[in-house]
């Protein structure tokens, strides 16, 4: 599991031709937003609004990207007027964010209680805290994909449950079925996006809320007793799990591995995306080690140890580099059939 990627049409790239998405590269934080036509469109009557301009180049796809789980996630949408919406349970209550960007300059405009918390984060959730400029690559490969990426920056979102609900989802199963899972069970228990939102918009439920779902519930979204109640344990945290927001990455790792269920590949899924962990390596994953160990040294039978001795180079830049690895579409062919899509809700 990882990130996922979104390529605004319009970015500047190197070479003849704009880097098209591949598994892989979703994987890094590729989702496509389509390309404006024109003067992007102004949703009605919009509660809040903020500018803002980014220094040096953005691409909102590759900064947003990592935050959507899924074509079909409730929370995150991609729509052909070029904006990119996002529902989120703040601290301030639930809001929806809608973002679009022209001429350098970053447009933000929000509804509902955490509007004004979302706007307020705005610059942080696009990358502004993140600096680009402190990793130095050490292998072509890297240093071309770096090249070709221009705006890749770290979002930060500020908010812990949102990335470790759906990182604790995607344990050991399919990506289609932690995604699956995702979009049945925010679609149902969630509310409705504040605001002009896209169709079917909806906000992640409550810590309360995900503490109430039927243990049926669970089972019919595919969803087994394990990483329910994984869930169940974090949602009775909640109030100290996002005070590690608050805390350097490597410490809130370690708040949240005192949650039984939650290891250090959970939260670093977790961190990357709530912190902007720049250095925060997914370790125990299927496939990540053997994709670094092919693009880095020909291994694609890495494991997690060799994984970390390649990346070693990239101390303190350590997720940065991965990403770049992802995004660079190098992977070593299949030898194997992909692995079965389950759903425990049949049974």
């Amino acid at each position: 599991m990882g990130p996922a990627l979104i390529s605004t049409p319009g970015t500047p790239v190197a070479g003849r031709f704009t880097p098209r998405p591949t598994r892989t590269t979703v994987r890094g934080g590729h989702v496509a937003v389509p390309a404006a036509a024109g003067v992007p469109r102004q949703a009605p009557a919009p509660a809040r609004v903020r500018t803002w301009v980014p220094e040096g180049p953005l691409d909102l796809g590759l900064v947003l990207g990592p935050l959507r789980r899924g074509p079909g996630d409730p929370t995150f949408r991609a729509l052909p007027d070029g904006s990119v919406w996002r529902a989120s349970l703040t601290p301030a209550g639930p809001g929806t964010l809608r973002v679009t960007q022209r001429s350098g300059e970053v447009r933000g405009e929000a509804w509902g209680p955490g509007a004004d918390w979302l706007l307020e984060k705005l610059p942080e959730i696009l990358g502004a805290l993140d600096d680009p400029s402190a990793f130095v690559p050490r292998h072509k490969l890297l240093a071309l994909t770096r090249h070709r990426r221009p705006g890749l920056r770290l979002t930060r979102t500020g908010l812990v449950l949102e990335s470790l609900i759906p990182s604790v989802l995607e344990q050991k199963v399919t990506t289609g079925e932690a995604y699956r899972a995702w979009r049945l069970l925010v679609r149902k228990y969630g509310e409705p996006a504040p605001g002009p939102a896209p169709e079917r918009m909806s906000v992640m439920p409550a810590p309360r809320t995900w503490a109430l779902i039927p243990s049926w519930e669970w089972h019919r979204a595919g969803v087994d007793d394990k990483r329910a109640s994984t869930v169940l344990r974090a949602v009775r945290v909640a109030a100290r799990l996002e005070e590690a927001v608050g805390m350097p990455p490597e410490a809130a790792q370690e708040r949240l591995e005192l949650v039984s269920g939650i290891g250090p590949w959970t939260s670093a899924e977790t961190v990357q995306r709530s912190h902007g962990a720049v250095d925060a390596v997914t370790v125990g994953d299927l496939h990540l080690p053997g994709i670094v160990g092919w693009a880095l040294a020909g291994d694609r039978d890495a494991d997690d140890a060799g994984m970390l001795e390649l990346l070693e180079p990239y101390a303190g830049q350590r997720h940065r580099a991965a990403r770049l690895i992802l995004l660079s579409g190098r992977v070593p062919g299949r030898r194997a059939p992909r692995m079965p899509y389950g759903d425990i809700g049949r049974f």
